[in-house]
């Protein structure tokens, strides 16, 4: 199954999972007018073709004790990208590290307590990493929009 060639319906059921991972069969049944066998067929697929690889739950972090919701550009030597990536996804407070296209670097996101623990967390975790040559930091402000759905 290639992404590029889903179906409406299929389609349809990525949509209804990414609004609400917790939606029933018999709901995605109800809104695709299938039966709740071939939703759970459909989405069989999905997971075996690498289209859906999980499920998952985006928490809002300031309702859990960590309302500073940080993104990190983290320059790195060409030759170091794994091993800084692996020690930057072993940290707790890392959500998210991709490297991108353009300069040598990974992005980062993270969630702190507060200035004083990013501080300590770029200090004690960031700064240490043997091939880092820069990072710019940045702290979110408002979202606006928290959209995961990838069509």
């Amino acid at each position: 199954m290639d992404f590029k060639n889903l179906d409406s319906i299929n389609q349809k059921i990525l949509d209804l999972l990414t609004k609400d991972s917790r939606i029933s069969y018999a709901e995605i049944a109800r809104q695709t007018h299938l039966s709740r066998v071939a939703v759970r067929e459909r989405i069989n697929n999905l997971i075996s073709a690498g289209i859906i690889t999980q499920f998952t739950t985006v928490v809002q972090g300031e309702k859990v004790g960590f309302p500073l919701s940080v993104f990190l550009e983290v320059g790195v030597e060409p030759n170091k990208m794994i091993s800084v990536a692996k020690n930057l996804v072993a940290q707790d407070k890392v959500k998210i590290v991709y490297q991108m296209t353009g300069s040598t670097a990974l992005h980062v996101h993270a969630f702190m307590e507060d200035n004083d623990s990013l501080v300590d967390f770029l200090q004690k975790h960031v700064y240490t990493i043997d091939g880092i040559t820069n990072v710019e930091i940045s702290m979110l402000l408002k979202r606006f929009k928290s959209d995961l759905t990838v069509m």
